[in-house]
């Protein structure tokens, strides 16, 4: 689809700003409210001007979590075309910068915008249950760490700090935890409703945790950062993304190792490295191929642990992709 407007927004928490392009050139900047109500002025104000055509337009912007969550509900409720952008993307096809500020920040996403217009991919919205499982969570995440924070040095006091002492701690933030814990159950309990509730997305859970070593939490992640499957649909794809997939360095004569990327998903990466420990030690075929790797090749632990991540992701993308659930005593038919 051809453009002919290009709206780059800065977001902020309680602000937006518009830089409104066309043919390249700014027409105007506009300072509004992050709220519903003032995104549909400001988009009546759009409509005023002369041969604007919603469907004609596109607005792009970075990607800030739940900021972003007033300006994208407005502007799908009107139709219009999104372009919602990594912050890392847009700032690396700058090319040397100098100074920022809300205004100008919003400008150069109006540019990134009319640059790469053949090469832009539309928003598309996520099902409201990837949306509420994704809230759920994190919700999870957030009850686990402050669980943490409290239980950890609990333990760790006990062999430095006097019996007393300790016991007194402990009582202190007995409750706590314990509501913590609680809590922890009710919103596992309403993850595990959700799934069974959605037809599609028990089916791919059901498929995902077919493969060994791969839990109900990053079956969970897995679903929502890829979308069910419908954002990334290849397993290469989805090892870049969670920084497992290693790139190689050469130039001239020098070549260097090849190494992963820093620039990743380090949530996923750390769940992946968490279900390929686990499959190591559950998985006969993934045992036996990480001791041939280690004690008879004399292979580094994490290169190959990392390769086991690999062939996870390979696995549970052939299940999807296949719709059938992995099976640990398959053997390939001769003929």
């Amino acid at each position: 689809m051809e453009f002919n407007y290009f709206i780059g927004t800065d977001i902020s928490k309680n602000e937006l700003d518009f830089a409104i392009m066309q043919e390249g050139r700014i027409l105007f900047h506009r300072e509004v409210s992050n709220t519903v109500k003032q995104v549909g002025v400001f988009i009546k104000e759009l409509l005023k001007l002369p041969g604007f055509d919603l469907s004609r337009a596109v607005f792009c912007m970075e990607h800030t979590g739940i900021y972003n969550n007033h300006l994208l509900f407005a502007l799908h409720k009107q139709g219009a075309n999104i372009c919602l952008e990594s912050a890392t993307q847009i700032k690396n096809s700058l090319g040397n910068i100098r100074g920022k500020n809300d205004k100008v920040d919003a400008i150069r996403i109006a540019d990134y915008a009319y640059r790469n217009c053949d090469r832009l991919h539309l928003w598309v919205p996520k099902r409201d249950v990837i949306v509420r499982l994704a809230q759920l969570t994190a919700t999870r995440s957030r009850l686990v760490q402050v669980k943490k924070m409290l239980t950890v040095p609990l333990a760790e006091s006990n062999f430095f700090i006097d019996k007393r002492m300790a016991i007194d701690n402990a009582k202190l933030c007995k409750s706590s935890i314990e509501s913590i814990q609680k809590d922890l159950i009710k919103t596992e309990k309403a993850i595990d409703e959700l799934i069974d509730r959605d037809p599609e997305l028990k089916r791919l859970f059901k498929l995902a945790t077919s493969v060994t070593g791969i839990g109900k939490v990053v079956a969970t992640e897995i679903l929502i950062t890829t979308n069910e499957f419908k954002d990334i649909r290849e397993a290469k794809k989805f090892a870049c993304y969670s920084g497992v997939a290693p790139f190689t360095k050469e130039s001239g004569l020098f070549k260097g190792r090849a190494r992963v990327s820093p620039m990743a998903n380090k949530k996923v990466k750390k769940l992946l490295h968490l279900a390929a420990l686990a499959a190591i030690q559950h998985n006969n075929d993934l045992k036996i191929y990480f001791q041939r790797k280690v004690k008879e090749e004399k292979k580094n632990k994490m290169l190959v642990i990392n390769a086991v991540r690999n062939k996870l992701i390979l696995r549970i993308f052939a299940c999807v992709n296949n719709n059938r659930e992995y099976e640990k005593k398959y053997q390939k038919l001769v003929a």
